[in-house]
C-alpha cells in the first residue's frame, strides 16, 4: 500500500515506433512521469514545436488501441503490457497545415504519406496519381531516363490498392515535373491537394447504423463523418453537436441544427460498435477532437461522463493546450516581434536619446517619490525624534512643550492620522494629556476647576480667585469660560468615541460568534451519521432474519437476504455466542 523511496527512482523502459516504422527510439520514465513528459521528450528529439498535435498510441491487453493519457501516469496505463510499445501519431490534424514550422510539416507529410499507404485517405484515381507522383519526386528526386527504367513506381508502396493503372499515371506525372524542385516545395503542394479532401485526418472507425448497414465514421477539425463505400454520407459540425455520449455498445450524438425554413431543431443519432472497449474508445476520440478544436483554452474543459447507466463511472478530462491557445500564443509571438523589430528601427533612425536628461538650473531641485499618497490624508506635519513628539513645529520633549522653527522637514515628516478619534488622541498626547485622568473641582461658588496631570496641583488664591499651576500651563491665553467649554467638549467627543469603539466591538463579537455557529464540520456531521445508518441497518436485519412474521417474509425470502443470511449473518452469529459462551 505504501510505496518506499525507492520506487519513484526506479526507470521503466519502452520503445517508440516512429512514423517510419524501421526508425525506432528507446525512452526510459519513472513512476510518476505522466503522459506528457514522454510526448514533450519525442518531441524535444525530433526537434518538433507544435507537440500537442502529436501524441502516443499503444495497444492495450484487449488488443484495442488507445491513446495515451497526458495527464495521468504511464505506469497506470500500460499495466499488463510487456514489452512497451508506443507509436508516435498525428493525434490532431490541424485545419491549416501551414501554420506548422518546417520540421511539423514534414511529419505531418510522414503521417499523411502513412494514411495514404493504409487506405486511410479516400481520394479519386487522379487525386491519388497527382499524390503518388509527388512522393516519388519528394523521395527519388528528379525524372531520370537513364536511371529511372521500366516500372521504376512497383516497388514503391504508395497506396493501398496500387494497380498498374495508377502506376502508369504516377509515373507520367513524374516525368512533367518540374526539375530541380526544392523538397520543402514538394511538401507544400502535397499538403495542399490532401488538405482539401473530405478524408483528410480521418481515423475510420467501423460500425453499424439503425438498419444494421456497415459504414465507417470518421471525425476531424470539422465534425463528425460517415462514410460508406469511400464517400461521405452525413456530416455533422462541431457547432451542431451539442452532446457526445455512450451506451453500452452504442455511440451517441445530440445534435442541434437549422433546417431549410430556419427552425430550431433537435436531433439524436446513434451508432452501434462492436465491442464495448470499442464504444468507449470511439466516445473518447470524438470528445478530445471536439475540445481541441472548439474550446477557447484548457480551463474551460470540465470533468465529462459517458452520460449511460452502462458507461457509469466512465469519466474524461481534457489535458493539454487546445488550437485556439496554441494559435494566439504564435500571433502574439508575431506581433512583439514586430512590435521590438519597429522599436529598434526608431531608436536607430532617431537623435534624440533614449532617456531623458535632468532638469538644469532651479529645476535641480525637483525629486518625484516614488511613495504611494493617500488621498485622505492631510498635509505633512513633524512627528517624533529622539524621544520627543511634534505637531505644528510644537515638539514636546520629555513632557516639555518647545517651537522649533529650524526642524528639518526630512527629519520630521510624517502623514497626520485623518479620523476624529485619532485626532483627539494625538493632541491629547501633545499637551501629555490622559482625558481619563481629567478632574473638575467645585469652588465655594459653584464654578468647575480644571486639573490635568500637565499643570499639577491646582492652588487658589482666595483674593483674586485665579488658577495657579506648578507648570506653566500650555493653554493659559484662552480665557477660563472658553477653556471649560472646550474641555467639556473634548471630553464629550471622547465619550461618544469610546461609546461607538465599544458597540462595533461587540457588533464584531457577535458576528464572529455568529460566523462560528455557522462553521459546519464535514467530519463531525459525517460520521455520527454514518454510525446512525450502519446501527439501524444492522437492527433492520436482525428483525428481518430473526422475525417470523409473515409481514416480513417476502424481503426474507429475496435472494439477497438469503446470501446475506448464510455467508455473512449465521457465521457471524456462531462467532459472536462462541464468545460469550453461549450455546446456539
Amino acid at each position: 500500500m505504501f510505496k518506499s523511496k525507492n520506487e519513484n527512482n526506479v526507470l521503466y523502459k519502452c520503445t517508440v515506433r516512429l512514423l517510419d516504422d524501421a526508425e525506432l527510439l528507446e525512452c526510459e520514465f519513472q513512476p510518476f512521469h505522466r503522459g506528457s513528459y514522454l510526448v514533450e521528450y519525442i518531441c524535444n528529439q525530433l526537434k518538433v514545436k507544435e507537440k500537442d498535435y502529436f501524441g502516443l498510441r499503444f495497444v492495450d491487453h484487449s488488443q484495442q488501441r488507445q491513446w495515451l493519457d497526458l495527464g495521468k501516469p504511464i505506469l497506470k496505463q500500460i499495466k499488463d503490457l510487456d514489452p512497451v510499445l508506443f507509436s508516435f501519431r498525428v493525434k490532431f490534424y490541424p485545419a491549416d497545415p501551414f501554420r506548422l514550422t518546417y520540421q511539423g510539416r514534414t511529419i505531418l507529410y510522414q503521417q499523411l504519406k502513412r494514411d495514404l499507404r493504409h487506405g486511410r485517405i479516400y481520394c479519386s484515381i487522379g487525386e491519388a496519381a497527382a499524390l503518388g507522383s509527388l512522393i516519388v519526386q519528394e523521395e527519388l528526386g528528379d525524372y531520370n531516363e537513364e536511371i529511372h527504367t521500366e516500372n521504376y513506381v512497383a516497388s514503391m508502396n504508395l497506396a493501398l490498392r496500387q494497380p498498374e493503372s495508377l502506376e502508369k499515371k504516377i509515373m507520367e506525372l513524374h516525368k512533367k515535373r518540374e526539375p530541380q524542385q526544392n523538397p520543402r516545395e514538394v511538401i507544400d503542394e502535397f499538403l495542399s491537394i490532401v488538405s482539401a479532401l473530405e478524408t483528410y485526418g480521418i481515423d475510420p472507425h467501423p460500425v453499424k447504423d439503425h438498419r444494421g448497414s456497415q459504414l465507417y465514421i470518421g471525425i476531424n477539425y470539422s465534425g463528425i463523418s460517415t462514410f460508406i463505400c469511400g464517400k461521405r454520407s452525413q456530416h455533422f459540425r462541431w457547432n451542431e453537436v451539442q452532446k457526445i455520449n455512450f451506451e453500452g455498445k452504442m455511440f451517441i450524438a445530440h445534435l442541434s441544427y437549422t433546417d431549410a425554413s430556419r427552425e430550431a431543431k433537435k436531433h439524436t443519432v446513434g451508432f452501434k460498435c462492436s465491442t464495448n472497449n470499442t464504444c468507449r474508445y470511439l466516445w473518447r476520440c470524438a470528445l478530445e477532437q471536439m475540445l481541441f478544436f472548439t474550446l477557447p483554452n484548457s480551463q474551460n474543459a470540465a470533468v465529462v461522463s459517458g452520460g449511460g447507466f452502462f458507461s457509469w463511472g466512465t469519466k474524461f478530462k481534457y489535458t493539454g493546450r487546445t488550437e485556439r491557445e496554441i494559435l494566439t500564443e504564435s500571433i502574439n509571438a508575431l506581433r512583439e516581434q514586430k512590435l521590438n523589430y519597429s522599436s529598434s528601427n526608431k531608436r536607430k533612425a532617431s537623435s534624440v536619446p533614449a532617456t531623458p536628461s535632468s532638469p538644469p538650473g532651479d529645476f535641480e531641485q525637483i525629486r518625484y517619490s516614488s511613495l504611494p499618497r493617500s488621498t485622505m490624508s492631510e498635509p505633512l506635519t513633524y512627528s517624533k525624534v529622539q524621544g520627543g513628539e511634534c505637531q505644528n513645529n510644537i515638539v514636546v520633549y520629555h513632557g516639555q512643550a518647545y517651537e522649533d522653527k529650524d526642524a528639518p522637514m526630512s527629519q520630521f515628516a510624517c502623514l497626520e492620522p485623518v479620523s476624529e478619534e485619532s485626532k483627539l488622541i494625538y493632541s491629547s498626547k501633545l499637551g501629555n494629556i490622559n482625558l481619563d485622568n481629567i478632574n473638575y473641582y467645585l469652588r465655594s461658588d459653584d464654578s468647575l476647576v480644571y486639573s490635568s496631570p500637565l499643570s499639577g496641583v491646582p492652588t487658589f488664591d482666595s483674593e483674586t480667585h485665579k488658577h495657579k499651576s506648578t507648570l506653566e500651563d500650555p493653554f493659559s491665553t484662552v480665557s477660563q469660560n472658553d477653556f471649560h467649554k472646550r474641555s467639556m467638549a473634548e471630553k464629550n467627543i471622547y465619550r461618544s468615541s469610546k461609546t461607538r469603539t465599544s458597540e462595533n466591538v461587540i457588533q464584531q463579537n457577535s458576528a464572529n460568534s455568529a460566523k462560528a455557529i455557522r462553521k459546519f464540520r464535514f467530519i463531525k456531521a459525517f460520521i455520527p451519521s454514518v454510525m446512525c445508518v450502519v446501527i439501524f441497518m444492522t437492527v433492520f436485519a436482525v428483525c428481518v432474519i430473526e422475525s417470523e412474521s409473515n409481514i416480513l417474509r417476502r424481503i426474507r425470502d429475496l435472494p439477497e437476504m438469503v446470501s446475506f443470511r448464510y455467508q455473512y449473518y449465521n457465521p457471524l452469529k456462531k462467532f459472536m455466542l462462541s464468545k460469550l459462551g453461549i450455546k446456539s
